[in-house]
């Protein structure tokens, strides 16, 4: 049988009310951009499995999405494997160097959003790596050859080259950033091959590594685990680690070669039918088990998809869910997470009390677990509570910290999402990112890695969950999702948009919940709860496994749908119980 994977990169107006779904017989990926998918989309025409493809759809992504994320970022991965009948979590976020203490930014308001003191130690590779051994069927080197070629050219595009435009002034202290970014002074034209060398030689490298190590007769995951170690042990890592101390960092060769991701077992919940799957509280993904669960008490669907009454419950079950959020998320290895607690029963029945059908909540109000009760002011003043995402451009870093400066209007900021799902069932979602917003990419010599800033999602106040330590995760909001229905494979989704990603796939799984069909799901009205307490936030992009893409609105009050809408970015990817999968792949700009 031939094989036929479906992809789909078009534009189309934002007004457009029905999209065209397409379907492939073996698989589908679903991602950023078209390069990204083609990668991806390859391994499957070659005989891969969807993890496979999304491993590979990773790697291209730190190439051509450097806007958004590179291969100094992270990685979280969620896997739903067909062979195991298992959701596994790979934790691909990078942990802070040994070095890097509250001490180390002492008299500063906020931690450097850029810079050498601003990355954590790269997750990518590992956690990429770690999931093509354990559940890809192709060699490192396989996955590895779309990225390169991508590395040794690809026809620059618009949104990249107005991105990096954008990023000129924080670019320019960085040599090696200017290099790579700006060959010869200069940003390549739309249409121009856009190379860089430097990348793909790191790339090769790997390749390089896990070849010689089969060629000595190791197996297929030793091999790739050689690979791996090309990175993080020996001339790579000892070059990154220059650049980064010679230019003021902390990071050394040894966090390099400590570094370890690790495979881990989900925080799950059902609601109406679905088993939602999402990482542990080292990102906010329970956050949207903890909202589910509210939601769960209300019959949304006698109020209307997208009425009033059915927006204002769901904004308000968001703030709870995320006020606990900012309260007890962080990294499990240094802090004690209520997780259980925050999704029993008896804590979820009495957050529901806190919810007013006729009035919306001004307060931020996290709760206590163990007394099944809301904190009180004093309590809440008393533990350190802020807001603990990291901060979108023109917002404050830290109290009397420093402003950055607002991105450009025809710009956005963000990270990118990769899905995919095979002829098998097997489901891959994963939220690589850089944590870039303004400020520059600091590119770590002649690596031509370009390494992150999320060290900036650190908190310097010791009473939050999420202050920085040495070898800590920072709680990040990338959020991959695994959705199964009768223990079978149903959905794979995945959206950039920092604290807005978990809303906008909660959008998603209401539609979904209520039988809307893809088209009409795809298409519906979306809101946000942005900064503070208020509703609204820029359209999101969302990619999805059986699903639905995310067109947002405005939401201009807490009781009204309606505004404005901006661009979005829409992948889904859909795959249903007992047909092939289903598969639209596309991008939209409004």
């Amino acid at each position: 049988m031939a094989t036929l994977v479906v992809l789909l990169v078009m534009s189309m107006t934002a007004s457009a009310q029905l999209r065209p779904e397409f379907r492939g017989r073996r698989g589908v990926v679903a991602a950023g951009r078209s390069h990204t998918a083609e990668a991806g989309a390859r391994m499957m025409m070659n005989g891969g499995n969807a993890i496979d493809a999304g491993v590979a759809a990773v790697f291209a992504a730190a190439v051509v999405e450097i806007s958004h994320f590179g291969l100094g970022g992270e990685a979280p991965i969620i896997i739903y494997s067909a062979r195991d009948r298992q959701v596994i979590v790979i934790n691909g976020q990078g942990r802070a160097p040994r070095a890097a203490t509250p001490a180390l930014f002492a008299g500063k308001a906020a931690i450097p959003g850029n810079g050498p003191l601003g990355a954590t130690i790269p997750a990518v590779v590992d956690a990429a790596t770690l999931a093509l051994a354990r559940y890809g069927t192709k060699s490192l080197g396989d996955v590895l050859a779309p990225a390169v070629a991508l590395a040794d050219g690809f026809p620059m595009y618009d949104f990249l080259r107005r991105y990096l435009e954008s990023e000129r002034k924080g670019c320019e202290p960085y040599a090696w950033t200017m290099r790579t970014y700006y060959p010869e002074g200069r940003i390549p034209a739309a249409g121009e091959m856009f190379r860089q060398p430097n990348l793909a030689r790191t790339l090769r490298a790997l390749a390089d590594a896990e070849r010689a190590a089969l060629a000595a007769g190791a197996g297929r995951e030793q091999a790739i685990r050689a690979g791996r170690d090309a990175f993080y042990k020996g001339d790579i890592a000892r070059r990154m680690a220059a650049a980064v101390q010679e230019a003021g960092g902390v990071m050394t060769e040894a966090d390099l070669a400590a570094y370890e991701g690790r495979i881990e077992e989900p925080t799950s919940a059902t609601y109406r039918g679905l088993t939602i799957y999402k990482a542990g509280p080292w990102n906010q993904g329970p956050v949207l088990l903890q909202t589910l669960r509210l939601l769960e008490g209300f019959d949304l669907k006698s109020m209307g998809a997208g009425s009033a009454d059915a927006v204002h419950v769901a904004t308000e079950a968001v703030k709870l869910a995320y006020a606990d959020r900012d309260r007890y998320y962080g990294d499990p290895d240094f802090v004690k997470v209520p997780m259980a607690e925050l999704l029993s029963d008896g804590y979820t029945t009495e957050r529901r009390a806190l919810i007013d059908r006729a009035k919306a909540s001004l307060d931020t109000r996290p709760g206590d677990p163990a007394a099944r009760r809301a904190l009180t002011e004093e309590e809440r003043a008393a533990g350190g509570e802020r807001r603990e995402a990291a901060p979108a451009s023109g917002e404050q870093s830290a109290a009397g910290g420093e402003r950055r400066e607002a991105a450009p209007a025809s710009v956005e900021k963000d990270t990118t999402a990769v899905e995919a799902v095979d002829k098998d069932g097997n489901l891959f979602s994963a939220t690589p990112s850089s944590g870039w917003l303004l400020g520059g990419a600091f590119v770590a010599a002649d690596t031509g890695v370009p390494m992150s800033n999320r060290m900036q999602a650190f908190r310097l106040d010791p009473a939050s969950p999420n202050v920085l330590a040495g070898g800590k995760r920072p709680r990040t909001t990338l959020t991959p999702t695994i959705v199964l229905q009768d223990a079978r494979p149903f959905l794979a989704i995945g959206t950039p948009g920092g604290d807005s990603q978990d809303q906008q796939i909660l959008n998603a799984l209401q539609l979904v919940a209520s039988g809307k069909l893809v088209r009409r799901s795809s298409c519906a009205a979306r809101g946000a709860r942005d900064r503070g307490l208020r509703a609204g936030g820029r359209a999101r992009r969302a990619g999805a496994s059986r699903a639905r893409s995310s067109r947002t609105s405005r939401v201009r009050d807490l009781h009204r749908r309606g505004g404005s809408r901006d661009r979005s970015h829409d992948r889904p990817v859909e795959g249903r119980r007992g047909s092939a999968p289903r598969a639209v792949h596309r991008r939209v700009v409004s």
